[in-house]
């Protein structure tokens, strides 16, 4: 959960909002903002599976995911987190904690089935939604348009979105920020980008908020 305040910059007042996680997968911030009492939904195509296949996949993809890390430790900034064991350990308690919740917080509504070009919402559904390590960071895979058109269904249910990062994996601005901007203008929407204290890949500490 502190993980998600540093990246987007959430104060306390932001915490008590309206909260959508969008594309959330199995991340803890859904789970952590409940023990502290404070609402999030969270939605992601991950969550139409039970826990069991979630389970399945994290163990399928967490060797490959670590891996890759290795290959590029150079491309990371070794401060809050010490090393890739580090890491891994932090990153294996979130998801432990995320599927300890996840049956419970279907149950309640919290974890919804869902993807960004179609978001299962009215309009103004929310005070705010958040978006990590998904557009943006995958702009190789994820075309200018589909940025486009995730960006505005966003809007359209939150009066208020937080994009973090703004780089793509290869740590290079992503091509696509420049069309995304000029598009949430061309809706009459305001926007900024701006520095948050949190930067794991290297150079990537900057978020775009639009409201």
């Amino acid at each position: 959960m502190d993980e998600y305040v540093d990246m987007f910059g959430l104060s306390p007042a932001d915490l008590k909002r309206e909260i959508l996680g969008c594309a959330d997968g199995p991340a803890s911030f859904n789970a952590g903002m409940n023990m502290r009492g404070l609402r999030v939904v969270s939605v992601d195509p991950i969550y139409s599976l039970t826990t069991a296949q979630i389970g399945r996949r994290i163990e399928e993809t967490f060797p490959v995911m670590m891996e890759q890390l290795e290959m590029n430790l150079d491309a990371y900034v070794w401060t809050g987190i010490s090393s890739p064991d580090a890491l891994a350990e932090l990153r294996r308690s979130s998801m432990e904690q995320f599927l300890a919740d996840f049956p419970k917080g279907k149950e309640e509504g919290r974890y919804l089935p869902g993807n960004l070009g179609s978001l299962p919402f009215g309009d103004g559904t929310f005070d705010l939604a958040l978006c990590s390590h998904l557009l943006f960071l995958y702009s190789g895979e994820l075309s200018v348009d589909f940025h486009r058109q995730a960006v505005a269904e966003t809007l359209r249910v939150a009066a208020e979105i937080r994009i973090f990062p703004l780089q793509t994996l290869a740590g290079q601005e992503s091509p696509h920020l420049e069309a995304v901007c000029a598009h949430i203008a061309e809706t009459g929407r305001r926007f900024e980008i701006k520095e948050v204290d949190y930067e794991f890949q290297r150079g990537a500490n900057r978020m775009l908020r639009a409201w």
